[in-house]
Protein backbone atom coordinates (compact mmCIF):
# COMPACT_ATOMS: atom_id res chain seq x y z
CA UNK A 1 0.00 0.00 0.00
CA UNK A 2 1.64 3.40 -1.23
CA UNK A 3 1.63 6.38 0.93
CA UNK A 4 -0.60 8.25 -1.69
CA UNK A 5 -3.02 5.71 -1.04
CA UNK A 6 -2.79 5.83 2.82
CA UNK A 7 -3.09 9.62 2.49
CA UNK A 8 -6.20 9.38 0.66
CA UNK A 9 -7.49 7.36 2.62
CA UNK A 10 -7.00 9.05 5.49
CA UNK A 11 -8.52 12.59 3.73
CA UNK A 12 -11.50 10.69 3.14
CA UNK A 13 -12.29 9.08 6.31
CA UNK A 14 -11.71 12.85 7.51
CA UNK A 15 -14.34 14.06 5.03
CA UNK A 16 -17.02 11.18 5.66
CA UNK A 17 -16.88 12.87 9.80
CA UNK A 18 -18.61 15.76 8.08
CA UNK A 19 -21.35 13.77 6.40
CA UNK A 20 -24.66 12.75 7.31
CA UNK A 21 -23.50 9.18 6.43
CA UNK A 22 -21.66 8.54 9.57
CA UNK A 23 -24.25 9.55 11.25
CA UNK A 24 -26.52 6.91 9.40
CA UNK A 25 -23.81 3.97 10.36
CA UNK A 26 -24.38 5.33 14.28
CA UNK A 27 -28.20 5.75 14.26
CA UNK A 28 -28.82 2.57 12.18
CA UNK A 29 -25.95 0.31 14.44
CA UNK A 30 -28.68 0.94 17.62
CA UNK A 31 -31.81 1.25 15.88
CA UNK A 32 -33.23 -2.09 16.08
CA UNK A 33 -31.65 -3.05 19.33
CA UNK A 34 -33.37 -0.07 20.78
CA UNK A 35 -36.65 -0.80 19.65
CA UNK A 36 -35.96 -4.28 21.05
CA UNK A 37 -34.88 -3.04 24.63
CA UNK A 38 -37.85 -1.05 24.59
CA UNK A 39 -40.58 -3.67 23.89
CA UNK A 40 -38.92 -6.21 26.57
CA UNK A 41 -39.13 -3.42 29.07
CA UNK A 42 -42.95 -2.64 28.17
CA UNK A 43 -43.28 -6.39 28.00
CA UNK A 44 -40.86 -7.25 31.48
CA UNK A 45 -43.69 -10.21 32.39
CA UNK A 46 -42.23 -12.05 29.90
CA UNK A 47 -39.13 -11.36 30.71
CA UNK A 48 -38.25 -14.63 32.87
CA UNK A 49 -39.16 -17.33 30.92
CA UNK A 50 -37.64 -15.55 27.80
CA UNK A 51 -34.04 -15.40 28.99
CA UNK A 52 -34.22 -19.02 30.72
CA UNK A 53 -35.49 -20.43 27.60
CA UNK A 54 -32.77 -22.70 25.09
CA UNK A 55 -31.96 -20.83 22.05
CA UNK A 56 -31.77 -17.20 23.56
CA UNK A 57 -29.03 -15.46 21.49
CA UNK A 58 -30.04 -17.03 18.45
CA UNK A 59 -33.65 -16.17 19.19
CA UNK A 60 -32.18 -12.65 20.05
CA UNK A 61 -29.69 -12.47 16.70
CA UNK A 62 -33.39 -13.40 14.16
CA UNK A 63 -34.94 -10.70 16.51
CA UNK A 64 -32.69 -8.31 16.29
CA UNK A 65 -32.44 -9.23 11.95
CA UNK A 66 -35.32 -9.40 10.86
CA UNK A 67 -36.31 -5.73 10.14
CA UNK A 68 -32.70 -5.02 9.82
CA UNK A 69 -32.28 -7.48 6.78
CA UNK A 70 -35.08 -6.97 4.81
CA UNK A 71 -35.15 -3.36 5.17
CA UNK A 72 -33.29 -0.74 7.24
CA UNK A 73 -29.68 -3.07 5.89
CA UNK A 74 -30.29 -2.52 1.97
CA UNK A 75 -31.76 0.94 2.36
CA UNK A 76 -28.92 2.18 5.07
CA UNK A 77 -26.43 0.53 2.04
CA UNK A 78 -27.91 2.81 -0.58
CA UNK A 79 -27.90 6.14 1.66
CA UNK A 80 -24.55 5.77 3.04
CA UNK A 81 -22.86 4.45 -0.17
CA UNK A 82 -24.41 7.25 -2.39
CA UNK A 83 -24.17 9.95 1.25
CA UNK A 84 -20.39 9.34 0.54
CA UNK A 85 -19.80 9.29 -2.97
CA UNK A 86 -21.68 12.96 -3.66
CA UNK A 87 -19.99 14.56 -1.28
CA UNK A 88 -17.46 15.83 -4.10
CA UNK A 89 -20.57 17.00 -6.18
CA UNK A 90 -22.59 18.36 -3.09
CA UNK A 91 -19.36 20.76 -2.18
CA UNK A 92 -18.15 21.30 -5.56
CA UNK A 93 -14.98 20.10 -5.33
CA UNK A 94 -14.56 16.94 -8.13
CA UNK A 95 -12.17 19.35 -10.25
CA UNK A 96 -9.95 20.29 -7.01
CA UNK A 97 -10.01 16.73 -5.87
CA UNK A 98 -8.43 16.27 -9.51
CA UNK A 99 -5.93 18.76 -9.47
CA UNK A 100 -3.61 16.98 -6.66
CA UNK A 101 -1.22 14.80 -7.02
CA UNK A 102 -3.19 11.13 -7.17
CA UNK A 103 -4.21 8.36 -9.78
CA UNK A 104 -7.53 8.09 -10.73
CA UNK A 105 -7.24 4.68 -9.32
CA UNK A 106 -6.26 5.94 -5.78
CA UNK A 107 -9.07 8.43 -5.50
CA UNK A 108 -11.48 5.44 -6.83
CA UNK A 109 -10.57 2.80 -4.42
CA UNK A 110 -9.83 5.00 -1.69
CA UNK A 111 -13.22 6.38 -1.57
CA UNK A 112 -14.54 2.62 -2.25
CA UNK A 113 -12.42 1.26 0.83
CA UNK A 114 -13.71 3.85 3.27
CA UNK A 115 -17.92 3.09 2.13
CA UNK A 116 -16.61 -0.76 3.24
CA UNK A 117 -14.80 0.69 6.61
CA UNK A 118 -17.96 2.29 7.31
CA UNK A 119 -20.07 -0.94 6.68
CA UNK A 120 -17.90 -2.91 8.97
CA UNK A 121 -18.07 -0.02 11.55
CA UNK A 122 -22.08 -0.37 11.13
CA UNK A 123 -21.83 -3.72 12.37
CA UNK A 124 -19.69 -3.67 15.06
CA UNK A 125 -22.18 -1.47 16.72
CA UNK A 126 -25.12 -3.47 15.54
CA UNK A 127 -23.31 -6.45 16.89
CA UNK A 128 -23.02 -4.16 19.64
CA UNK A 129 -26.16 -3.27 20.14
CA UNK A 130 -27.30 -6.51 20.08
CA UNK A 131 -25.45 -7.54 23.29
CA UNK A 132 -26.93 -4.32 24.80
CA UNK A 133 -30.29 -5.53 23.91
CA UNK A 134 -29.80 -8.43 25.93
CA UNK A 135 -27.71 -7.30 29.34
CA UNK A 136 -30.04 -4.08 29.84
CA UNK A 137 -33.31 -6.07 30.63
CA UNK A 138 -31.80 -8.14 32.50
CA UNK A 139 -29.88 -5.07 34.58
CA UNK A 140 -33.24 -3.30 35.07
CA UNK A 141 -35.22 -6.06 35.96
CA UNK A 142 -33.99 -8.10 39.46
CA UNK A 143 -35.92 -11.48 38.77
CA UNK A 144 -34.57 -11.56 35.42
CA UNK A 145 -31.65 -13.89 35.36
CA UNK A 146 -28.64 -13.63 32.69
CA UNK A 147 -29.06 -16.45 29.96
CA UNK A 148 -27.39 -19.65 31.05
CA UNK A 149 -26.26 -20.51 27.34
CA UNK A 150 -23.04 -19.21 26.55
CA UNK A 151 -23.14 -16.75 23.06
CA UNK A 152 -22.46 -18.34 20.33
CA UNK A 153 -19.60 -16.06 19.23
CA UNK A 154 -18.19 -17.97 16.17
CA UNK A 155 -22.19 -18.42 14.89
CA UNK A 156 -22.16 -15.10 15.02
CA UNK A 157 -18.92 -14.20 13.40
CA UNK A 158 -19.95 -16.56 10.40
CA UNK A 159 -23.59 -14.83 10.30
CA UNK A 160 -21.92 -11.37 10.14
CA UNK A 161 -19.70 -12.06 7.24
CA UNK A 162 -21.99 -13.10 5.10
CA UNK A 163 -24.65 -10.41 6.05
CA UNK A 164 -21.18 -7.77 4.90
CA UNK A 165 -20.56 -9.67 1.79
CA UNK A 166 -24.25 -10.11 0.59
CA UNK A 167 -24.05 -6.03 1.00
CA UNK A 168 -21.22 -5.61 -1.52
CA UNK A 169 -23.13 -5.88 -4.50
CA UNK A 170 -25.23 -3.03 -3.32
CA UNK A 171 -22.29 -0.94 -2.98
CA UNK A 172 -20.69 -1.50 -5.90
CA UNK A 173 -23.99 -0.79 -8.07
CA UNK A 174 -24.90 2.42 -5.44
CA UNK A 175 -21.17 3.36 -5.84
CA UNK A 176 -20.96 3.12 -9.45
CA UNK A 177 -24.10 5.47 -10.08
CA UNK A 178 -23.47 7.80 -7.72
CA UNK A 179 -19.90 8.54 -9.94
CA UNK A 180 -21.84 8.78 -12.95
CA UNK A 181 -24.64 11.45 -11.65
CA UNK A 182 -24.58 14.64 -10.26
CA UNK A 183 -28.38 14.62 -9.33
CA UNK A 184 -27.90 13.05 -5.88
CA UNK A 185 -31.58 12.09 -6.01
CA UNK A 186 -30.78 9.44 -8.78
CA UNK A 187 -28.51 7.05 -7.24
CA UNK A 188 -31.37 7.15 -4.41
CA UNK A 189 -33.97 6.69 -6.91
CA UNK A 190 -32.51 3.56 -8.53
CA UNK A 191 -31.07 1.97 -5.20
CA UNK A 192 -34.90 2.23 -4.15
CA UNK A 193 -36.20 0.86 -7.00
CA UNK A 194 -33.71 -2.29 -6.86
CA UNK A 195 -34.71 -2.98 -3.77
CA UNK A 196 -38.35 -2.41 -4.25
CA UNK A 197 -38.11 -4.97 -7.15
CA UNK A 198 -36.17 -7.66 -5.12
CA UNK A 199 -38.89 -7.53 -2.47
CA UNK A 200 -41.29 -8.37 -5.04
CA UNK A 201 -38.81 -11.00 -6.36
CA UNK A 202 -38.37 -12.71 -3.39
CA UNK A 203 -41.46 -15.64 -4.07
CA UNK A 204 -39.44 -15.35 -7.90
CA UNK A 205 -37.52 -18.84 -8.61
CA UNK A 206 -34.89 -16.47 -10.36
CA UNK A 207 -35.23 -13.81 -7.83
CA UNK A 208 -31.44 -14.46 -6.92
CA UNK A 209 -30.49 -12.39 -10.28
CA UNK A 210 -31.68 -9.35 -8.45
CA UNK A 211 -28.06 -8.60 -6.03
CA UNK A 212 -30.37 -6.45 -3.88
CA UNK A 213 -32.20 -9.62 -2.64
CA UNK A 214 -29.28 -11.32 -0.74
CA UNK A 215 -29.57 -10.34 2.70
CA UNK A 216 -33.10 -11.09 2.74
CA UNK A 217 -32.61 -14.34 1.54
CA UNK A 218 -29.71 -15.17 3.93
CA UNK A 219 -32.07 -13.95 6.62
CA UNK A 220 -35.59 -16.44 5.22
CA UNK A 221 -33.12 -19.46 4.64
CA UNK A 222 -33.69 -19.88 8.35
CA UNK A 223 -37.72 -19.71 8.43
CA UNK A 224 -39.33 -23.20 9.11
CA UNK A 225 -42.58 -21.77 6.76
CA UNK A 226 -41.62 -19.22 4.34
CA UNK A 227 -43.03 -17.61 0.93
CA UNK A 228 -40.25 -16.97 -0.25
CA UNK A 229 -38.34 -19.26 -2.76
CA UNK A 230 -34.64 -19.07 -1.06
CA UNK A 231 -32.31 -20.39 -4.00
CA UNK A 232 -30.35 -23.56 -3.74
CA UNK A 233 -27.42 -21.61 -5.65
CA UNK A 234 -24.81 -20.20 -3.30
CA UNK A 235 -25.80 -16.55 -2.81
CA UNK A 236 -22.70 -15.19 -0.86
CA UNK A 237 -20.18 -16.46 -3.97
CA UNK A 238 -22.54 -14.97 -6.35
CA UNK A 239 -22.62 -11.74 -4.36
CA UNK A 240 -19.04 -11.68 -4.66
CA UNK A 241 -19.00 -12.20 -8.06
CA UNK A 242 -21.88 -9.78 -8.69
CA UNK A 243 -18.86 -7.00 -6.16
CA UNK A 244 -15.80 -7.66 -8.65
CA UNK A 245 -17.74 -7.74 -11.53
CA UNK A 246 -19.48 -3.93 -10.97
CA UNK A 247 -16.88 -2.69 -9.57
CA UNK A 248 -14.52 -3.30 -12.35
CA UNK A 249 -17.49 -1.74 -14.74
CA UNK A 250 -17.64 1.22 -11.89
CA UNK A 251 -13.98 1.57 -12.50
CA UNK A 252 -13.76 1.49 -16.45
CA UNK A 253 -16.50 4.09 -16.28
CA UNK A 254 -14.62 5.62 -14.36
CA UNK A 255 -11.43 6.65 -14.84
CA UNK A 256 -12.44 7.15 -18.95
CA UNK A 257 -15.46 9.80 -18.06
CA UNK A 258 -14.30 12.96 -19.97
CA UNK A 259 -15.74 15.19 -17.21
CA UNK A 260 -15.34 13.88 -14.07
CA UNK A 261 -17.38 16.95 -11.90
Amino acid sequence: MTISFVNSLQSEWIKRKRSLASWLAIVGGFFTPSIIIVARIVHSDRLPALYEASGFWKLLWRNNWESMALFLLPIGVILATSLVTQMEYKNNTWKQLHTVPLSLTTIFFSKLVIILAMMLQFFLLFNIGIYLSAVIPYLLFPGVSYPKESIPFMWFLKENMYYFVDCLPIIALQYLISLRYKNFLIPIGAGFMLWVAALGSLSWKYGYVIPYTYSMFNFLKGEVVSKASVPAANIHWMAVGYFIAITGAGYVLYVTKKEKG
